[in-house]
């Protein structure tokens, strides 16, 4: 027993760096999350005005994590390996990346506008019309992906060159910065929906391009960015679908949320957070699986277990900041609430429930597709952040219940 506690603590004061780089970053994402939070609280209105829209949010907002996650997730691999490089060569890695996100990133939203509207009609709700889905996703998918890209480029360049362990900062911040920019992106784009000529013509443009530079995507003669969108697009497709049932969940909920948009605050960085402390294990196992460190078992070895024991033990720190943290800006904004106890409650057991599910998700994911041959970069971080979604709306529902909220 002492010598596991003793193995654990080496283990602690050996990664602090990375440790500590981790925390920060987590607790910056819990931030941009909770910024997403809000603004999906203020905006009750608009997801009352047009019914339906609230399936839409999840797979959206998870969408750009998928794809840009994935990235920088690929960029730190290549980073440990020694290939990574910052030239914009057609022909090089990162140009490759980029090209592939972008096609994946309008192909992605163009099918997952699709499914929520075949969703919401399967299980009878009431919503907006195809058209208005096929620009709120497309539109808003693309003004929030220029962003986030920029960002997850540019914090990959930054790590190379700063000597960051990319591993462990980039899934918590670009899943809080796909959270923050995303959720206004699709309030922005909601504004051309319903205008009779102007919404079909701007939803048959968008959809028009994205198929064709699908096409140009899957025959392209680069090899990298043909291989990414041959993996990712069609887990991408599935992983936005289990979004889509989180929004479901969501949906049918709407009306406790409404009476307390606090609650709604705390959506986005829980379940955001779970993903992005998956996310950063499985880049970090990711990673060894390349240079060998970790041998693909089903039985995770010592190296993974202090991995994920490091990760939980910030989500402990993390998830209690998170509660009190929304309750204080829920009371700023004069946002009903039900109250301190019961926020830090809610944040502490939904978060703590999804940590644990995405840890586990994030091994064997990371496990299965490389004994598959596949590219865990690919595959890994839409995995979480999609399973977590859904599990991290139940974790919710189930929070809300055990603090009697709900």
């Amino acid at each position: 027993m002492r010598r596991g506690f003793g193995r654990i603590l080496a283990f602690l004061v050996a990664e602090r760096r990375t440790i500590g780089q981790g925390f920060v970053a987590l607790l910056l994402a819990t931030v941009g999350s909770l910024a997403a939070g809000v603004v999906l609280g203020l905006i009750t209105g608009t997801l009352e005005r047009l019914p339906g829209l609230m399936i839409l949010v999840p797979a959206a907002v998870a969408t750009r994590g998928n794809i840009f996650g994935a990235l920088a997730s690929r960029l730190g691999t290549s980073i440990h390996t020694g290939l990574f490089e910052t030239g914009r060569a057609r022909e090089g890695l990162l140009y490759q990346n980029v090209f592939a996100a972008s096609v994946l990133t309008l192909s992605v939203s163009l099918a997952v506008a699709f499914l929520a509207k075949a969703f919401a009609d399967a299980f009878g709700i009431f919503s907006i019309s195809v058209v208005d889905f096929v620009v709120i996703s497309l539109l808003g998918g693309l003004l929030a992906s220029l962003f986030v890209g920029a960002f997850a480029v540019a914090l990959s360049v930054r790590a190379y060159r700063r000597g960051w362990d990319l591993d462990s900062v980039a899934a918590p911040l670009i899943t809080a910065a796909g959270d923050m920019f995303t959720i206004p992106a699709l309030y922005l784009a909601s504004f051309l929906t319903g205008i009779r000529w102007v919404t079909a013509g701007l939803a048959g443009g968008l959809a028009l391009l994205a198929v064709v530079l699908l096409v140009v995507g899957l025959t392209t003669h680069l090899p990298a960015a043909r291989r990414i969108l041959r993996e990712s697009l069609p887990l991408l497709v599935v992983a936005g679908a289990v979004d889509i049932l989180a929004g479901l969940v969501v949906q049918a909920r709407l009306s406790e949320f409404v009476a307390l948009p606090a609650l709604l605050m705390l959506i986005p960085p829980i379940l955001g957070n779970a993903g992005g402390l998956g996310g950063l294990l499985s880049s970090r196992l990711t990673s060894k699986l390349h240079l060998g460190v970790l041998t693909p078992r089903g039985r995770p070895e010592s190296v993974a277990i202090l991995d994920a024991t490091v990760v939980m033990l910030i989500a402990l720190a993390i998830f209690p900041l998170l509660g009190v943290a929304a309750e204080a800006l829920a009371l700023s904004l004069g946002l009903p609430s039900p109250g301190l106890v019961r926020m830090v409650g809610v944040a502490v057991i939904a978060g703590s429930i999804a940590t644990a599910l995405a840890l586990l998700v994030a091994y064997y994911s990371a496990v299965a597709t490389y004994r598959l041959g596949l590219d865990p970069d690919n595959h890994g971080i839409p995995m979480i952040t999609s399973s977590m979604d859904f599990a991290g709306v139940l974790s919710v529902v189930v929070a809300l219940a055990a603090a009697g909220v709900a």
